[in-house]
């Protein structure tokens, strides 16, 4: 059998969904495990992962973050304590009942998220001002139960960061909520090439127990948002909720003010649905696990392979580098890192040899260009940031090109049906509004209040009452 034939996948036009699910299994992303909505995670998978962590840890670092662990299972007791909180997960918990073969007193959540561990935890160590503010962080696996679960995108367990922190001030609390929302969107645009629209979530859409919840919406190749990352400002209804409280600087007790903000491995989703093509993953340099690969032809040749070896030295003190000297074919090894979206391919034979070049094949668009072997890292360094730039510009133009305006109710129901994307439209605030047009479209949900709001209309673009905000809507996943 031709082994280019197993790597083929279904065209993103025939069957979006089956092209997805083509990949995550095809570029050796993923395998399935034994529980439906669980996956396990390969090594090449695990690596763009880790590279999403690592990055996004040192920022989080920087800006005064500590990372912590808390506890897998959540009393039942402990998580009723905020009504809003616990009504808003209730569908998605799992419970553990029976523990050594002994039904429980108690039943144990596993945790679907970790804010009332932290609020359990803020009570027994915040005292004073002084003690604040806490600025911690988890890196962690959750059990939310989807009913429908997809790769990445919605999972029973999935792996992803969650910041908590207390603060002295509402000022400096929403300070943060907004800072590490940024962190989010610079990170996408940065390092996943991934521009998106930034806003806050309506009253409806909102986190369980928040006041104010901030999203990161990114759209993908066909149109569908992805929630990217959130950002929840809580006030001080949680830490009234656990009796959090601290000395203030006039020596009177007050309550704290809390934030909530994380990503999850959905962003290796949005990677695929933004980037990826019907050869496979196209990968954005940051995070990918093999930067540049190196095929030798015909390695057999004197020569050859050792300055493939000479290459892969130089260039792995700066990039993350990898020799394929495997007995494979170079059609079968160009095929191979195409699916896996490796950024740069560098072919050297003979002939690249004797002319002191070798040839730069880029992933994101095919284009060869030859290389002189001198200054070689220099050359490759830029051809990444090309790469980057251009993965990035494609992705904004796929974005303009999905975003419509819609001034009546018509409109905006013939762009759901035949066009698609993210729609732009008035909104009178009610959330009756927001309901109806969810239940008209068959899925069309609002994404968010942009912080750069237009205006659109007077009117709100369902009910015809006086607009109060523009608002970004669309299909989801």
């Amino acid at each position: 059998m031709d082994n280019k034939l197993v790597k083929e996948i279904t065209s993103m036009d025939e069957d979006f969904t089956k092209w997805y699910t083509d990949i995550v299994k095809k570029a050796d992303l993923i395998d399935y495990s034994a529980v439906k909505g669980c996956m396990i995670f390969r090594p090449y998978g695990f690596a763009i992962w880790e590279n999403i962590k690592n990055i996004l840890d040192a920022e989080f670092k920087k800006l005064g973050h500590e990372n912590v662990c808390m506890p897998l299972l959540i009393p039942e007791g402990l998580l009723q304590k905020e009504k809003d909180h616990v009504e808003g997960f209730a569908p998605e918990v799992a419970w553990v009942t029976v523990g050594g073969g002994e039904k429980l007193q108690e039943r144990l959540c596993i945790r679907p998220t970790s804010e009332v561990l932290f609020c359990e935890h803020y009570k027994n160590i915040i005292h004073s001002y002084r003690d604040l503010p806490k600025l911690y962080n988890q890196w962690c696996n959750i059990v939310r139960w989807e009913k429908t679960t997809r790769p990445f995108l919605r999972n029973l367990e999935f792996l992803w960061q969650e910041g908590h922190t207390m603060h002295e001030t509402e000022e400096d609390a929403r300070a943060e909520t907004l800072r590490m929302l940024n962190v989010y969107n610079d990170f996408y645009r940065d390092k996943l090439a991934i521009p998106a629209v930034v806003g806050r979530k309506t009253e409806k859409e909102k986190f369980a127990g928040a006041i104010e919840t901030y999203t990161v919406e990114p759209m993908m190749h066909n149109g569908f948002a992805l929630q990217g990352g959130t950002s929840h400002y809580f006030g001080d209804g949680f830490a009234k909720a656990f009796g959090i409280t601290f000395t203030d600087r006039e020596n009177k007790l007050r309550y704290p003010h809390q934030t909530s903000w994380g990503v999850s491995t959905r962003m290796i989703g949005a990677i695929i649905m933004t980037h990826g093509d019907n050869s496979g993953l196209v990968l954005p340099p940051a995070i990918a696990p093999i930067q540049v690969v190196i095929i030798p032809i015909a390695f057999h040749k004197e020569g050859v392979l050792e300055k493939a070896n000479e290459l892969k030295a130089e260039l792995e003190k700066t990039f993350r580098v990898k020799l394929d000297d495997s007995e494979n074919s170079p059609g079968w090894k160009f095929s191979e890192y195409e699916m896996k979206g490796v950024p740069l391919r560098i072919e050297i034979g003979p002939r690249d040899i004797a002319e002191n070049k070798c040839v730069a094949v880029r992933r994101d668009n095919g284009e060869k260009t030859v290389l002189s072997l001198d200054g070689l890292t220099e050359s490759v360094l830029k051809l990444l940031d090309e790469i980057k730039a251009n993965m990035y510009e494609k992705a904004k133009k796929n974005l303009a090109e999905k975003t419509s305006v819609a001034r009546s109710f018509d409109e905006f129901l013939d762009i759901a049906a035949n066009k698609g994307g993210f729609i732009k439209a008035m909104w009178c605030g009610d959330a009756e509004c927001e309901a109806k047009i969810k239940e008209v479209t068959g899925g069309v949900k609002s994404r968010c209040i942009p912080f750069e709001e237009e205006h659109l209309s007077d009117k709100c673009v369902c009910c015809g009452k006086e607009a109060k905000h523009m608002v970004v809507w669309g299909r989801q996943y």
